[in-house]
């Protein structure tokens, strides 16, 4: 892939690994970061994440050819505003936000039809910091891209091949359809998982295994970052919350009648359909 200059606003875990990423698979790219946080800063510098290091959104896109938002979604808009005076009319912006709807529709109102296009690596982890970043964070996994009729096929070609050449899978979602089903399948068990913490007794939790911890690992992720995505999606959460709801109140019925056939039935085909998932989850990423 031919990029010369790529800019990271937000050098964390995603953005870090993207820099790292970058440096491993397109020769002769030069990345410049962007960040609130010094400290964050010299340290993507001093892994090789990004080549230089800016404190301001502006100046660090000046002569981008793309540009990726990584900051948690509440800061997009800002962000968008800070760049705007600088960002060359050439260049392509795209982002890793969780959420999409509102992101695509601020930004196709902030910038030209040809320069931006939604996308969502499906990669990552609990940890926060670019302390955690890896050059193969983003190998095997899913790219999630949300085009929309505004989207320009070129920009939309362009920022599709840059996650190709990280070793990502790609797939396309509208940004109503990617907001709907990622609340189900994200934003929905991270509520549950931080709900499991926040209800324990201190005497359960002195008693809690491995299974406890696998189950309630993503509400070790970065508050903030979760309390936008949630704010941002709120109307998908609830809806996904409500359907949990129904699914539990179906527990609570079986366990009202004793009904140890069905409850065995209904454990069954879940830990099936479980297995099914991981069996095919290791077919995508070892493409065997």
């Amino acid at each position: 892939m031919n990029l010369k200059r790529l800019s990271i606003l937000g050098v964390g875990l995603l953005g870090g690994s993207i820099g790292l990423a970058v440096k491993s698979a397109i020769s002769g790219c030069r990345v410049t970061g962007y960040g609130h946080r010094s400290a964050s800063l010299q340290h993507a510098l001093e892994i090789g994440a990004i080549d230089d290091a800016y404190a301001e959104a502006g100046p660090a896109v000046r002569e981008a050819d793309l540009v990726i938002l990584c900051t948690p979604v509440g800061r997009f808009e800002s962000l968008l505003a800070d760049i705007l005076p600088t960002l060359p009319p050439s260049a392509v912006v795209t982002d890793v936000g969780s959420t999409k709807q509102s992101i695509v529709d601020l930004a196709e109102k902030s910038l030209k039809r040809t320069q931006f296009v939604g996308s969502h690596p499906m990669a990552g982890s609990e940890k926060r910091g670019v302390e955690f970043a890896r050059a193969d964070l983003f190998q095997n996994a899913l790219c999630i891209t949300t085009p929309t009729d505004q989207t320009s096929p070129k920009s939309l070609a362009m920022v599709e091949q840059f996650w190709k050449t990280l070793g990502m899978r790609l797939t396309r979602l509208s940004p109503r359809d990617h907001d709907r089903l990622l609340s189900d399948v994200s934003h929905l068990p991270h509520a549950v998982a931080a709900a499991l913490v926040d209800m324990q007794e201190e005497a359960a939790l002195t008693l809690a295994g491995k299974g406890f911890l696998d189950t309630t690992r993503v509400a070790g992720g970065d508050g903030g970052l979760w309390r936008d995505i949630f704010l941002d999606n709120r109307a998908n959460v609830r809806a996904s919350i409500q359907k949990l709801k129904d699914h539990l109140d179906h527990v609570l019925t079986m366990l009202d009648k004793e009904d140890g056939a069905a409850l065995q039935v209904w454990l069954d085909r879940n830990a099936k359909r479980r297995e099914d998932l991981v069996r095919q989850k290791l077919r995508e990423t070892t493409g065997e």
